[in-house]
């Protein structure tokens, strides 16, 4: 079976900044894997690797057997970013932001067709946002926000999405919403990779985690990855008693 997504001895530099070193991480089709790890540990550095945003000094980058070039050009991987890293006051609608999930499905106009709109309406539906459809995207909340950008997703077709930290910033309401949409995405099979701080929700969401901290330090069931010795070494002290997340 080819994996969904397969890294091979990473390693990633900014300048004499050492980002990743050496990381190796096989995730399998139709899996949810929990990516965690404290703040500057290298998971966004991680997911623009795979997508091929940023250049590994070393290792092999696989998306379903495929380059990260050639999987991003047939459209089988999707990106979630973080809040940071999007320019809301950016005049586009929700729609148009949705609609950007298909320009790989459209000639080189990017003129929509029928189905391309199908597809809009479709994401558009699942994601709860139809009402929202032509509001500007900063007008809306951080739960609907990152909807808009699953919704994305899934008008592209995606078949691996990457959600980089799609709980920070939200409400509660909106956090059971995001992840229910995640569990129906995860029925019809797509792989999810989702960097998270929130470690109480991983072992209902995850099939497996991932610890890094610059290296991979751990990688298996959410109940191996999140025993007390294994966190300790990543984040360096005990978490307290009940405690959702470390940060």
């Amino acid at each position: 079976m080819i994996p969904a997504i397969e890294v091979t001895g990473a390693t990633v530099r900014y300048g004499d900044v050492l980002a990743l070193e050496d990381v190796s991480l096989t995730v399998g089709p139709g899996r949810v894997c929990g990516l965690l790890g404290t703040n500057g540990s290298g998971k966004s550095t991680l997911f623009k690797t795979i997508l091929g945003l940023v250049s590994a000094d070393r290792g092999r980058i696989r998306i379903l057997g495929r380059t990260h070039t050639a999987a991003r050009r047939e459209g089988l991987v999707g990106y979630v970013p973080q809040s940071e890293q999007v320019d809301w006051a950016f005049p586009v609608r929700v729609r148009d932001v949705v609609m950007m999930g298909r320009y790989g499905h459209m000639g080189p106009r990017r003129r929509p067709r029928a189905a391309d709109r199908r597809a809009v309406d479709h994401a558009l539906d699942r994601t709860d946002l139809a009402d929202l459809a032509d509001r500007q995207i900063g007008a809306l909340s951080g739960g609907q926000r990152k909807r808009a950008f699953v919704a994305r997703a899934i008008a592209q077709g995606a078949d691996v999405l990457l959600l980089d930290e799609p709980f920070a910033g939200v409400d509660k309401r909106s956090e059971a919403t995001v992840v229910d949409l995640l569990g129906s995405l995860r029925q019809d099979g797509a792989t999810l990779l989702v960097s998270t701080h929130d470690l109480a929700q991983v072992p209902d969401l995850c099939d497996e985690a991932a610890l890094l901290q610059r290296r991979l330090l751990a990688h298996g069931t959410p109940d191996e990855v999140l025993r007390p010795d294994v966190l300790l070494e990543a984040f360096g002290a005990r978490p307290a008693r009940g405690a959702a997340a470390w940060t």
